[in-house]
């Protein structure tokens, strides 16, 4: 277990949260919370929320884990069953508000963009916040409950899913899609990829990294944010 890059700290829920954020090169931009996989906020997380900032994005990764990161499944899946639910809920929640506090985030809505758990995250995130999240990009997450309602969510979303992740399949991916649009007036955009769990990150450790899926998804990924977020 190692430290993860905090730069940033926030009030959530009456407790202070800390994440890492940067802003874009022109100073402004949208707003955008990325979501943790259950590895911590790792340096693939950091650069990630980089990789958004460079595209124009006020990007916020909020550290859920309270600066803890791992490498190691079995770490990570303890790590996840101790996370307590509410807390990570309201440090999202409290995510929310300190980017549209900002006064370098434009719009009154921003983005969430979630991988692994933290795409079962950012849903269940955009719809506890409704019109405050106008678009959502689950990377192959989903939230745990299969029954989980929907209601309050206002966002377009767009997901993105691998055909060979045994551990979220497409079936279970397209009966959560189908709840989505049963629930809200949305109906998400999904799509599924060539290619095993986690592609989009070159660190992990499943050998599932995917260079040219990764690139179709991220520049699905900015083209759609950028069409909701302005």
């Amino acid at each position: 277990m190692s430290g993860s890059r905090q730069n940033v700290t926030f009030p959530s829920n009456g407790r202070t949260a800390h994440g890492y954020l940067a802003p874009p090169p022109a100073g402004t931009g949208p707003g955008l919370v990325v979501v943790q996989e259950w590895w911590g906020l790792t340096s693939h997380m950091t650069s990630m929320v980089d990789r958004f900032a460079a595209e124009g994005f006020v990007a916020l990764a909020p550290d859920l884990y309270g600066g803890a990161t791992t490498h190691d499944g079995t770490e990570a899946a303890r790590m996840l069953r101790e996370l307590p639910v509410e807390r990570a809920a309201a440090d999202l929640a409290g995510s929310v508000d300190f980017l549209l506090g900002l006064p370098e985030v434009t719009g009154d809505a921003v983005g969430v963009v979630g991988f692994c758990m933290g795409g079962g995250f950012a849903l269940s995130l955009a719809a506890r916040e409704g019109d405050r999240v106008a678009a959502v990009v689950p990377f192959y997450g989903l939230p745990k409950d299969p029954d989980f309602d929907y209601r309050g969510l206002t966002a377009h979303v767009l997901g993105h899913y691998a055909e060979r992740d045994r551990s979220l399949p497409a079936e279970v991916v397209d009966e959560a899609a189908i709840r989505i649009g049963e629930a809200t007036d949305r109906r998400p955009e999904i799509h599924f990829y060539p290619a095993g769990h986690a592609f989009m990150n070159d660190e992990n450790l499943l050998g599932t990294h995917d260079g040219l899926q990764a690139k179709i998804a991220w520049q699905r990924t900015l083209s759609f944010l950028r069409g909701h977020l302005g």
